[in-house]
């Protein structure tokens, strides 16, 4: 369950990171009250799945799944660089990832 907590919360953390571009320095108020809201809850998951998971583990799960599902997003929808250099290193954040997944224990 923990897990699930840190996944709902990297979630709301590409949320909040792509709300930040769509907000438009905090002018636009729709995009700003849904950035700050899926801040708050990004921060409720994260602190729910610590409570069974290493710290380290959990805070760099959220913030790799969170870059990288900014990262495609900006990719697909704000015309970033699609390099391959690039991608090999998002790929290499994902396999950071799934080794942090496969290591840790819980609490």
């Amino acid at each position: 369950m923990y897990w699930l907590y840190i996944i709902i919360a990297s979630v709301f953390e590409i949320t909040w990171a792509v709300g930040l571009k769509y907000s438009n320095g905090f002018t636009e108020l729709k995009a700003s009250i849904v950035t700050i809201a899926a801040m708050i809850l990004s921060y409720i998951f994260l602190a729910m799945g610590v409570k069974g998971l290493p710290i380290g583990t959990a805070y760099a799960v959220w913030t790799g799944i969170g870059a990288v599902g900014t990262a495609i997003y900006g990719i697909l929808f704000f015309s970033e660089p699609r390099e391959m250099l690039r991608i090999f290193f998002i790929l290499l954040i994902i396999a950071g990832i799934i080794g942090l997944r496969l290591t840790a224990r819980t609490t």
